[in-house]
C-alpha cells in the first residue's frame, strides 16, 4: 500500500510528476502537469532564471522609487507651506534658501541649489500636476528600467533641468519645481517607447502642450523643462541602446554628469565675471 513519503501514516495513490514519490493532498502542489512534492517545488524555484526585461534589467514589480519620490515632494511642500514667507524674495523661506537662483549659486558657491530646487514647488497646482505626471509615467518606466536605473534617470534629468535654468535664466530669478525631472521622464518615455515599438503618441502630445504653455504663460521656467527633456532622453538612450552592458551604461551616465558639471563651472565663471564688473571688481 503506497503511503506519503513525508507522512507514512497516510495512504495515497498520487505521485510527484518529477521524482515520482507518493505524496498526500497536504504535500502536493499543482504543477503544469500533475502535482509536485515540496522538495521538487523548492528545487524548481531555485533553478528558475530571473526574468529580464528587453532592456536587460530585472523588472521592478512595485514602483517603490516613484512612491518614495512622490512622498518626498509632498513632505517638502508641506514644510514649505509652514515655513513662513521671506519678505525680501516674496517666496517661502525654504524656497528662498534652496531654490534655483543663479546669483547665489555663482556668488556663494551654493551648488546644492541645483539639486534641492528639484523637490520644491511654487503652488498646490504646481505640485499636483508634477505628481500626477510622475505617477502616470513613473511606474511604467520603473518597471522597464528597474529601480536603480529609473532613480538615476530621474535625478540626472532633474539636474539637467537645473543646469539649463542656471545657464539661461536671469541671475536674480528663483525657480523651483520637479518639472525638469518630470520632463526628463517624458523624454525617456519617448525614447524607450520607440525602442520597444510602443504607442507614444499621447506622451508626445503632452510634451508639445506643456512646451507651448511654458512659452505662453508667464512665471514658468521653460528652460528647466527643455533641459530636463533633453537630459532625460539622453540618459534613456544609454539604457535603451546599451542593454546588458552595465559598465558602458555607468560610464555613459557619468559622462553626461561630467558634461553638466562643466556647463555649471562655465556659467559660474561667466556670472562671477559679470558680478565683478557690476561691483567694480570687488
Amino acid at each position: 500500500m503506497p503511503v506519503c513519503y513525508r507522512h507514512p501514516d497516510r495512504e495515497t495513490y498520487i505521485r510527484c510528476t518529477r521524482c515520482e514519490r507518493p505524496i498526500c493532498p497536504d504535500c502536493m502542489t499543482s504543477a503544469a502537469v500533475g502535482f509536485q512534492c515540496p522538495e521538487c517545488v523548492a528545487e524548481g524555484r531555485a533553478t528558475t532564471p530571473d526574468v529580464v526585461s528587453v532592456l536587460g534589467t530585472k523588472p521592478a514589480e512595485r514602483p517603490l522609487v516613484t512612491m518614495a519620490l512622490i512622498g518626498v515632494n509632498v513632505v517638502v511642500y508641506l514644510l514649505q507651506v509652514t515655513s513662513g514667507t521671506n519678505l525680501i524674495s516674496g517666496l517661502d523661506n525654504i524656497a528662498t534658501q534652496y531654490g534655483m537662483r543663479a546669483a547665489d549659486v555663482a556668488a556663494a558657491d551654493q551648488y546644492y541649489r541645483l539639486v534641492t530646487s528639484m523637490f520644491l514647488h511654487g503652488s498646490v497646482l504646481h505640485i499636483l500636476f508634477n505628481m500626477f505626471v510622475l505617477w502616470t509615467l513613473g511606474p511604467q518606466l520603473e518597471r522597464i528600467l528597474g529601480h536603480l536605473r529609473y532613480g538615476a534617470l530621474y535625478l540626472v534629468a532633474g539636474i539637467g533641468g537645473s543646469v539649463a535654468s542656471f545657464w539661461f535664466s536671469s541671475i536674480g530669478v528663483t525657480s523651483v519645481g520637479a518639472s525638469g525631472a518630470i520632463f526628463g521622464l517624458m523624454g525617456a518615455y519617448v525614447v524607450v517607447g520607440k525602442k520597444l515599438r510602443a504607442d507614444i503618441t499621447q506622451v508626445i502630445g503632452l510634451i508639445a502642450i506643456n512646451v507651448v504653455i511654458g512659452f505662453v504663460v508667464g512665471g514658468i521656467d521653460w528652460r528647466a523643462h527643455l533641459g530636463g527633456l533633453v537630459t532625460g532622453a539622453a540618459v534613456a538612450a544609454v539604457f535603451a541602446f546599451l542593454p546588458r552592458k552595465p559598465v558602458l551604461q555607468v560610464l555613459s551616465v557619468l559622462g553626461i554628469l561630467v558634461l553638466l558639471s562643466w556647463a555649471v563651472l562655465a556659467r559660474d565663471a561667466a556670472i562671477t565675471e559679470q558680478l565683478q564688473a557690476l561691483t567694480g571688481g570687488t
